[in-house]
């Protein structure tokens, strides 16, 4: 399996160059050269096996021989051995056809963890069969950035450096960035919103003076493992739900795409599936782009879910390339346009065959609050105000005939203040993190500006 650039001008690269290499160095994300196809049996064969089982055959084909199998099983072993439900992303019903599937039972209580703490246990695979260090800088608007300081903390061949908008992340979100005490992790408090953090992180990933000199790499969902990785729990809930023979339609709130792109991954290598769903917060360049095929940013406003808090929505590249017909030339033009105009329009071709993939929904700072209110008093299920967006958004798109499953992307105590004022209850931390309010903070502040973060860095790596 081969890895190509969305953008077209870059080096073809294997799966341990992609994971190792994150952003092309011609601007553009990288995706398998082709789509490998799982078989109906092959599918079928998923009913009531464990989930590192459905892991290891999901992503082997994509892997290529970056791993031997006993190598790559181990891999998989370790990273869900830390997830506090055998299950490791259990379902639970929240309404008649709608379902729950809870992605919250890692380490740091979200979503990411599916990922990043699969990617831990390949980067320390791979950098100590090559004798090498690498400098790991990444960009979050919460929930990433302790993701990454749980898998990579302690590492002796990484340095982890986690940008995260001043302000604007919950307390919790914060604290799980800032209290690890091990001296390879460093948090970066950047004055900016996500898309501030994100855009430093792309401009690092062009300066390739500074990429080369620090041995950079990257975590975030620009990496292609990284959305390897959350493929898998689309084909487990799915099945357990009685695909292939019956489909499924899923909901998924996102900001930067990677998750439900995801689910179009799983769609293309054969999984049934009906319809995708973007559930979008106030934040709703994705919404806008599927109702008008203007994908244009208008700013980004604070939110009681701020992990959605994002109109650089980075992966949806990847899916332009698809809908272009992979022609790099073409995406290059967009997204150029997107940086120094802050807009592009999808071509009538590309927008019809988005519509044929996707749906979507808005839900206001007002309808999430009421969401989080009425299924507390209703179901007594607690839910995070991101989970909320979604649930009230696949609310519109229920149906007797298909299942809906619904992401639940991060536990309610990650979001105290926003499920107090819905709710009235103050959803606690699991004991193991009941600590995390006295424990020491360290951190430091940095102006939005490329000079300053990529000085601070060198400054830690290289002296």
């Amino acid at each position: 399996m081969k890895y190509v650039s969305t953008r077209g001008q870059a080096p073809v690269l294997t799966f341990e160059q992609a994971m190792l290499t994150g952003l092309a160095r011609d601007g553009g994300l990288y995706v398998p050269e082709s789509w490998p196809t799982l078989s109906m049996e092959k599918i079928a064969s998923f009913a009531g096996k464990p989930y590192e089982h459905v892991a290891f055959e999901v992503m082997k084909p994509f892997i290529g021989d970056t791993f031997t199998d006993a190598e790559f099983k181990d891999i998989i072993a370790k990273a869900y051995a830390t997830f506090g439900h055998q299950a490791r992303v259990p379902m639970v019903q929240l309404d008649a056809n709608h379902y729950l599937l809870e992605l919250f039972h890692g380490p740091t209580l979200a979503f990411k963890d599916v990922a990043m703490q699969l990617i831990g246990q390949m980067f320390e695979v791979a950098l100590k069969r090559r004798g090498e260090t690498v400098t790991i800088v990444g960009a979050t608007s919460g929930d990433t950035g302790s993701a990454a300081m749980e898998a990579f903390k302690g590492l002796d061949a990484v340095n982890l450096f986690i940008m995260y908008p001043h302000g604007r992340v919950s307390d919790v979100q914060r604290r799980q960035m800032t209290t690890p005490s091990e001296s390879n992790v460093h948090a970066l408090a950047v004055d900016g919103d996500f898309d501030t953090c994100q855009g430093l992180l792309k401009d690092m990933f062009n300066d390739f003076d500074f990429r080369d000199g620090v041995k950079l790499a990257g975590v975030n969902s620009i990496n292609w493992a990284r959305v390897l990785a959350q493929v898998v729990y689309y084909f487990t809930s799915a099945v357990a739900l009685g695909a292939p023979t019956r489909k499924v339609s899923f909901t998924v709130p996102t900001g930067n795409f990677g998750d439900i792109f995801a689910a179009y991954v799983a769609k293309r290598i054969g999984l049934p599936i009906d319809r995708l769903i973007i559930a979008t917060n106030q934040n709703d360049i994705l919404h806008r782009t599927l109702a008008t095929g203007d994908h244009s940013k208008t700013g980004v406003t604070p939110s009681i879910s701020p992990s959605m808090d994002i109109q650089v929505s980075s992966n949806f590249e990847r899916l332009v390339f698809d809908l272009y017909d992979r022609e790099g030339a073409a995406v290059n033009q967009l997204f150029e346009a997107l940086k120094t105009d802050g807009s592009f329009t999808l071509s009538q071709g590309a927008l019809t065959q988005l519509r044929e993939e996707f749906d979507s929904g808005r839900c206001s700072e007002e309808e999430t609050s009421a969401t989080i209110k009425s299924y507390a008093a209703r179901t007594g299920e607690v839910l995070c105000p991101h989970t909320a967006v979604g649930v009230k958004v696949a609310e519109q798109f229920l149906n007797e005939d298909t299942p809906m499953i619904t992401l639940a992307t991060a536990h309610p105590a990650k979001f105290p203040a926003a499920v107090k004022a819905a709710t009235g209850i103050h959803p606690e931390l699991p004991a193991r993190m009941a600590d995390l309010f006295e424990r020491d903070e360290r951190f430091t502040r940095v102006a939005g500006d490329l000079t300053a973060v990529t000085d601070l860095i060198k400054e830690r790596v290289l002296t």
